[in-house]
Formats: structure tokens, sequence, C-alpha cells
């Protein structure tokens, strides 16, 4: 289920994000935003943890650095019923550095194969996976990344996602820190042809499905992020490109039919309409009728008892433009 996976992004990956891009790939891995190992001990793991049965793949990533929490937070999170949970080892915040995990701690290899270890043991059968960069600062990316995973990998970790881009904690803003850093692809692929026992992911400043898949040559699989995201209609070619399933691809509009009765679901329960269809603004970039799909969903999706109507109308707006241009 690795060869193909959605990233963890703060403020995006939620429950209804994922469920969204569900609808778009039944066989793409979805992460969680990053929760800390404090924030599931103490916090409301209803609202935290909870997700919908159809987002299956779905792993849970965690944040901290203290081993009895972490393995507190991943045997909590195996028993909510998640596939995976993931060590993240890669955030360049200024939160995460304040609170000591995320990027910071790839200063701390050995730290981070003991929390690896703890959260293993806590979360039984449940994988635990770690994501890293390939190093911070002035460290030497080969050296700094080579021994985390060794050091993890002598603990029993078997699978890592390598953001293939230093963090620059001292000088560079988290935006910057996605953006300045030079992108080191063939190290992630030196990574997997000198340790061809373990599962090596790449991700980083992947700009569309093809850059995707052209960059996993020679490793076991990709993630994709805010590209994802973005422009979600690229995870339709998914099923069929990366996994191989037959057939064709489901249309931008069916999977948006398939996604009602979710939305409708929700709405009963008192989600807002907008906390959804803020997922699904860029659908229809590029094609007519995109710039109207996302007018119609931003003014009234945002107004008080919008309901899925407002998502039907949008999309009516869609397929009249459409039909002008052909």
């Amino acid at each position: 289920m690795r060869k193909f996976s959605v990233a963890p992004m703060m403020d995006w990956t939620d429950r209804h994000c994922r469920a969204f891009h569900r609808t778009l790939t039944r066989r793409a891995l979805l992460y969680t935003e990053m929760l800390t190992a404090d924030a599931i001990i103490h916090g409301d793991r209803a609202r935290l943890l909870g997700f919908d049965d159809i987002e299956h793949p779905v792993a849970l990533q965690l944040g901290g650095s203290d081993p009895k929490k972490m393995a507190e937070a991943a045997r909590i999170g195996a028993a909510f019923g998640y596939d995976e949970i993931n060590l993240n080892i890669g955030c360049p915040s200024d939160r995460v550095q304040a609170g000591r995990f995320g990027a910071c701690l790839m200063r701390e290899p050995d730290l981070v194969a003991t929390l690896w270890s703890a959260a293993q043991d806590a979360a039984g059968d449940v994988p635990v996976t770690i994501k890293s960069r390939i190093g911070v600062d002035d460290q030497e990316p080969r050296e700094a990344l080579f021994t985390l995973v060794d050091l993890s990998a002598r603990a029993g970790c078997r699978t890592f996602i390598v953001h293939a881009r230093k963090a620059w904690l001292d000088g560079l803003s988290p935006k910057e820190n996605r953006d300045v850093p030079p992108l080191d692809y063939a190290l992630v692929r030196a990574l997997k042809r000198e340790r061809p026992e373990l599962e090596i992911i790449v991700n980083g400043g992947l700009k569309d499905l093809d850059h995707a898949l052209a960059e996993s040559e020679g490793v076991d699989g990709v993630m994709l992020g805010r590209a994802a995201y973005q422009q979600p209609a690229q995870l339709l070619d998914v099923d069929s490109r990366v996994f191989g399933v037959a057939g064709p691809s489901v249309s931008r509009e069916a999977a948006i039919e398939a996604h009602l009765d979710y939305i409708a679901s929700k709405l009963r329960e008192g989600v807002a309409l907008h906390a959804m269809t803020r997922h699904m603004l860029g659908l229809f970039n590029a094609r007519p009728g995109g710039r109207l799909w996302r007018r119609v969903l931003s003014e009234r999706g945002v107004k008080a008892g919008a309901g899925v109507e407002v998502v039907r109308d949008a999309l009516a707006a869609v397929t009249n433009a459409s039909a002008l241009a052909a």
C-alpha cells in the first residue's frame, strides 16, 4: 500500500480531506495531520483520532520525544484502528522545535531509535514507520540520514519515508523549508540501493504524479504532498498508473457524486459544509468552470445552513461551462 501515499499536512489532511481523497483513489495510503503524543494522551481522543472506515488504509502520524508518552500514544492509535503509526522526524516548524520533536530529532538518532522501539512495542501488530529529512542545518546529509536509518533499522524499523531536503532550523521559516533547501532524490535512491532490505519511500518537492513516478524509480514508493492537495484530480489516476488497476479512471464529476452521501451524513452530525468543501476547491483547476466551482463553494459554502445543494450547484456550473467550451 505504500507504493503511493498522500503526505501528512498540518491544517490540511484532516478526516474530511481524507474522505474526499478516498473517493479519488481506493489504493493510496492516507495520513492524518501530525498529532503530538501529549495531545492524544490528554486531549479529546474522539475528535483528534476519529476517522471513517472508508478512509482505510490510513496512517496516524505522531510527534514527540518522550518514549513513554510515544508508547502510550501509539497504543491508543493502534486501538483506534489505524493501519500504520508514523513518527514525525521531519517537521521544521518553530512549535515543533520548542517541543523537541520533528526535524530537530535528526540530531538525536539514538533517541529516534528508542522512540521507534517504544512505539512499536506498544502498537503490537500495527507497523510503526519513520518520516525524516536528509539532515538539519550543518549536518552532512549522507552521514545524518544513514546514521538515523541504521540505528532505527538495528532496533527493528523497516520502513522509512524520506523528505529529500535538509531542514534549516536556524534561518529559514517552515514555508521556506519546503522550497529553499535543494532536493537530493539521488541520496534517497542511494539509501535504498545500499540498504535493499529496507522499504524506502521518497517525498519532497514533487510537482505532480508524473514527477513522482519518475523520482520513485529505484525506491519502493512515493509520497505526494502539496501537489496532491492543490491539484487533487491527479489522484484519479493513481489506482491505474501506480497500482495497475484495470479499467477507466473515475471522472471528477462522478467522484463528487459519490462523495455527496458522505457530505450529507456529516451535515446531519453538525459538521459545517465549508469544513468539507475547503478541501475540494482545486478539483477542477485548469478545467472549464473551475473558477465557478471555487466561487460557488467559497462564497456559499461558508454560509450558515449551507447544504449539499451548494455542491450540486457548483457541479452544475462546471457542467454548463464544459458544455459551452465543447
